[in-house]
């Protein structure tokens, strides 16, 4: 699978870009929060808000759901949210999940299963 390349978005007043990623651990913290991606179309009000917020958490940990919605609201709401954007987004959600074996040759496999620290014993 092909790596999914993160979202940037350009504040042409203040001069700064965001880098809207996810991690093992921004998805942790989502699901923490009761975050569920399903939901999205169900509760569009709520969760595109949520999920946008979210998204900002791996690189601007600090950044206010409040300031995260007002870039939703100058764009006119989520009916005039880029094309694409909440796609990508599910896209860099997702990609955390296959991280620990994607693209993996059975090389790096055995050698993973050889250097395992703790075994199981059913």
């Amino acid at each position: 699978m092909e790596k999914v390349k993160p979202i940037i978005l350009k504040d042409n007043e203040k001069n700064t870009e965001y880098t809207l990623e996810f991690s093992r651990d921004t998805v942790r913290f989502a699901e923490a929060r009761g975050f569920i991606p399903d939901e999205i179309d169900k509760y569009p009000m709520t969760k595109i808000y949520e999920f946008f917020w979210l998204a900002f958490r791996m690189h601007h940990h600090n950044m206010a759901k409040a300031n995260t919605d007002k870039i939703i609201d100058d764009w006119g709401g989520i009916q005039n949210i880029p094309e694409g954007l909440l796609e990508r987004l599910g896209q860099l959600y997702a990609a955390p999940f296959g991280t620990l074996t994607e693209d993996e040759t059975d090389e790096e496999k055995e050698e993973r299963e050889k250097n395992r620290k703790v075994t199981v014993l059913l």
